[in-house]
């Protein structure tokens, strides 16, 4: 069970950072949090790390777009 939620987050940690690539935007400390698998039930995190101003900018403007778009009945 562990090892099946370590995996999962490892997989959405890849697939938000291939999404955010094709939109342009990397985010350098994107990763798992390895300090998240120490309980004996782990919840690992996915930790999105720091980023420069511009980065954030860049990020904030996808999001943007990504919910103008899913507001648009069209």
């Amino acid at each position: 069970m562990a090892t099946e939620k370590i995996r999962q987050a490892e997989e959405a940690c890849d697939t938000l950072g291939e999404a955010l690539a094709l939109a342009g935007v990397r985010l350098p400390s994107l990763g798992v949090d390895p300090c998240t698998y120490a309980e004996f039930d782990p919840v690992p995190l996915v930790q999105l790390g720091r980023v420069r101003p511009d980065v954030a900018l860049a990020l904030a403007a996808v999001v943007e777009r990504g919910t103008a778009r899913a507001a648009d009945p069209a």
